[in-house]
């Protein structure tokens, strides 16, 4: 990061149907840069000296075991999609980017209708977390 970086703006797109993601993702990732790094995080851009900006490209949910009796899914699969930039505002250059970055996450399927519990809301919480930890470590590893 340039040394005279202190401010960041994280901004996320969502290219998908599933809203949930992309909602969550800015204030994962505003997180984990204010719990490990120095930097101060902005929401307006024109105030930040980096630009984080990331898109949910696309999001796969497929169905990765099930019950031999009823054909049912028991467990899937969410894989997520992601292209990622870190831009300098000021002069625009382009600092660190990761395009097609996949993410993935497993979860279980309930087959019981009277106990039926959705498993994929907190799965996709858990996968919004690893992608926070994953974006700023690897920004981090990279300066």
């Amino acid at each position: 990061m340039p040394a005279s970086a202190k401010t960041i703006a994280v901004v996320f797109r969502n290219g998908t149907t599933h809203y949930e993601l992309a909602r969550m993702l800015p204030a994962e990732v505003t997180r984990e840069f204010l719990t490990r790094t120095r930097y101060k995080v902005v929401e307006d851009r024109t105030q930040a000296d980096v630009i984080l900006q990331g898109s949910v490209v696309n999001i796969f949910p497929s169905p990765t075991t099930s019950d031999p009796t009823t054909g049912r899914a028991t467990g899937a699969l969410m894989v997520v999609l992601l292209n990622l930039t870190l831009t300098e505002r000021a002069s625009g250059k382009q600092l660190w980017a990761r395009n097609g970055w996949d993410f993935r996450e497993r979860y279980e399927v309930s087959t019981d209708p009277q106990v039926y519990f959705d498993e994929s809301g907190p799965a996709m919480q858990r996968l919004g977390q690893d992608v926070a930890r994953a974006v700023v470590s690897t920004i981090l590893e990279h300066f």
